[in-house]
């Protein structure tokens, strides 16, 4: 009788491995199969940022943008286009820059500008 008992101890305890070890398993397989997103913060959204239009060569035009009142973009010819010239005229400096900024907002690093993004700002006419 005494046999008995130890059995069926043994045996309920062999099934309450059983039942949190496969409890475990499962739990784990759900954190595994879930990446945890964090979410960064962009330390431009709210940063104080300056655009200063700068003289280029052959009377052309670059910008500069400043962050927190230091140097972040030195851009003295147009982007994505070989050569050394700037922009023919303020204005159109002036465009890109504010989209350069738009990138830097959104934390898209680094804020290249392609000669599509100029085309379709018609800054190249």
């Amino acid at each position: 009788m005494r046999n008995n008992k130890i059995l069926i101890l043994l045996a309920v305890l062999l099934m309450l491995f059983i039942f949190v070890g496969v409890f475990e398993i499962s739990s784990a397989n759900e954190t595994v199969g879930k990446k945890e997103v964090k979410q960064q913060n962009n330390p431009y959204a709210n940063s104080e940022i300056t655009i200063k239009i700068i003289p280029s060569i052959k009377k052309t035009f670059g910008y500069d943008i400043l962050l927190q009142g230091k140097p972040f973009v030195h851009q003295p010819n147009i982007p994505a286009l070989p050569g050394n010239k700037g922009f023919t005229t303020k204005e159109r400096a002036q465009k890109v820059a504010e989209f350069v900024v738009k990138k830097i907002r959104k934390n898209e690093m680094p804020p290249t500008v392609t000669s599509d993004d100029l085309n379709n700002m018609g800054v190249l006419k």
